[in-house]
């Protein structure tokens, strides 16, 4: 987890980009699963990122121009009944000495207290329509400093979405974020190294799902950070599948896209391996077409290419390849021009990563797209997947899905693969699953 000195810096860093402004953020709600039972609770990425703060029922408040209070938490306060059933409560107290807090006050205090800490700033920084209740709260604690603006005060005119200057900053990731980034890199390959060594036929895809949640767990991760993906067989192409409940047979493949979350931060890999640890020719071919895929657009991820182009990269491999095992009809240059890798080929090749799995901040500006920079995180993921039901020169490949993805960091020289430890060659992979 973040020390109280990156958060420090991170609140500066926006303090700075927000001036002359206010900000404001509001905890993720509590959800309920059934009756009184809740979901587990997930606190919202941007509030954290400034703070560390995991609570629900928090606001925070940023001030560029307050003397004083410019980091203020609004928190629910201690309660010995309520914790004795829910957890200890960090209170008022504990915001402003475990979290840095300048000043902290009971939530109940909010819809007193925020409408004072919008004077003196002619611009709100906050996400409307996010939230309809947050929303209320908030238009009503703007219409009471605009009451005191009638007076003489200064007060926001204008209310500009919170995201624009915050997901800036946070798609860029700081030594610290990556160190953190690095580590659920590597509790993710084990747990991937692991599924290799354990997956065979008669097992069911629930087994190595359980697997993926035991490792994380053991490595002190609080969750996966995305439904895990086990597919089998047919399900491998089956881009969202979650139901992970098929018992897997000899001669299939198994995509696993499964990562971590640790300390709030996200990790996202794919591999596609053998269940009985060998490739037949068929799995092999298109596996080839993938990785080499792959490669080409990890080449490409550096300063100055655009997500697009990374994309296109990969996109032309694949072309390439299908051509070549008469899936798709060529020549080369049609065959891109009307995109018929698109049949086989269907998602991006690239997200950002952070601490969402599809990370915060802008693909494009100006309506073009953004080039890469240095500290930037994404993946690379490219895949085919062949329908059940396809005709023609893909009725061999029939039932077949494969997908390889690794995380990526953009450096001055070129670019880190920070899941390049998990296997990923062909010979590799048939090694762990053999080990």
């Amino acid at each position: 987890m973040g020390t109280m000195q990156s958060f420090s810096e991170r609140r500066a860093r926006l303090l700075s980009a927000i001036h002359p402004g206010v900000l404001v953020l509001f905890s993720t709600p509590t959800a309920i699963r059934n009756n009184d039972v809740e979901h587990e609770y997930r606190q919202s990425s941007d509030l954290f990122y400034l703070s560390g703060f995991d609570e629900p029922e928090t606001v925070l408040v940023l001030s560029s121009v307050a003397e004083k209070e410019k980091f203020v938490l609004f928190v629910r306060p201690r309660d010995p009944e309520r914790e004795t059933w829910d957890g200890r409560r960090a209170g008022v107290e504990g915001a402003m000495k475990d979290f840095g807090a300048d000043a902290a006050y009971p939530i109940g205090e909010l819809a007193q207290r925020l409408p004072e800490l919008l004077l003196g700033v002619p611009e709100l920084h906050y996400s409307l329509g996010r939230h309809r209740e947050q929303d209320d709260v908030l238009l009503a604690a703007l219409e009471g400093a605009r009451r005191r603006g009638r007076r003489g005060a200064v007060y926001p005119t204008r209310v500009v979405d919170a995201e624009v200057k915050l997901h800036e900053l946070r798609l860029f990731k700081t030594p610290d974020e990556l160190n953190i980034m690095r580590r659920a890199a590597a509790i993710s390959g084990e747990a991937h190294l692991a599924a290799m060594k354990s997956a065979k036929p008669g097992m069911n895809e629930w087994e190595i799902d359980a697997l993926f949640r035991g490792i994380f767990r053991q490595r002190g991760c609080e969750r996966p950070a995305y439904e895990p993906i086990v597919g089998s067989g047919v399900n491998a192409t089956i881009l969202h599948y979650r139901k992970n409940n098929r018992v897997m047979q000899d001669g299939e493949l198994l995509l696993i896209d499964a990562g971590c979350e640790l300390d709030y931060y996200a990790s996202d890999v794919t591999r596609t391996f053998p269940v009985n640890g060998r490739f037949t020719a068929e799995q092999r071919a298109l596996y080839e077409i993938v990785l080499a895929a792959q490669e080409r657009a990890i080449e490409k991820a550096k300063v100055g290419a655009t997500l697009d182009e990374v994309h296109l990269a990969s996109a032309e491999e694949i072309t390439r390849g299908l051509i070549e095992l008469g899936l798709v009809e060529g020549p080369f240059e049609d065959a891109m021009k009307e995109q018929r890798y698109k049949t086989f080929y269907m998602h991006k090749c690239s997200h950002w990563l952070g601490m969402d799995v599809h990370d915060v901040g802008a693909y494009y500006r100006g309506g073009q797209g953004r080039p890469l920079e240095p500290g930037m995180v994404l993946t690379v993921e490219p895949g085919i997947y062949v329908a059940e039901s396809a005709t023609g020169g893909a009725e061999r490949y029939r039932g077949i899905g494969i997908r390889i993805e690794d995380d990526v960091l953009v450096t001055d020289s070129g670019n880190e693969v920070l899941t390049a430890h998990i296997p990923r060659t062909v010979d590799a992979v048939e090694r762990a699953c053999q080990a």
